[in-house]
């Protein structure tokens, strides 16, 4: 257990960060899945307006630290390129 004041507001913050950074990474997640359901399901014109719609929210994960900037770029070449073929 934290025995100082300084480690006793670390761990309240920790746990009001943690909840936080849950909540965006979910966010994100549900954009993803948005423009991965409508390429499973061939709609071309949904899928380019769902990753229009998820670009931002996972470049906004990288400028808020949930997300490393590699990762994004790699989740939005796969998935710009599967739009891309369809």
């Amino acid at each position: 257990m934290a025995n100082t004041p300084q480690a006793r507001k670390r761990i309240r913050r920790n746990e009001n960060r943690a909840l936080i950074n849950g909540n965006r990474l979910s966010r994100i997640r549900t954009f993803v899945k948005k423009v991965e359901t409508a390429i499973a399901g061939g709609d071309k014109t949904a899928a380019a307006e769902a990753l229009l719609a998820a670009q931002p929210e996972l470049a906004r994960g990288v400028a808020r630290g949930v997300l490393h900037k590699n990762t994004v770029a790699r989740k939005m070449s796969r998935l710009s390129k599967r739009v891309a073929s369809l």
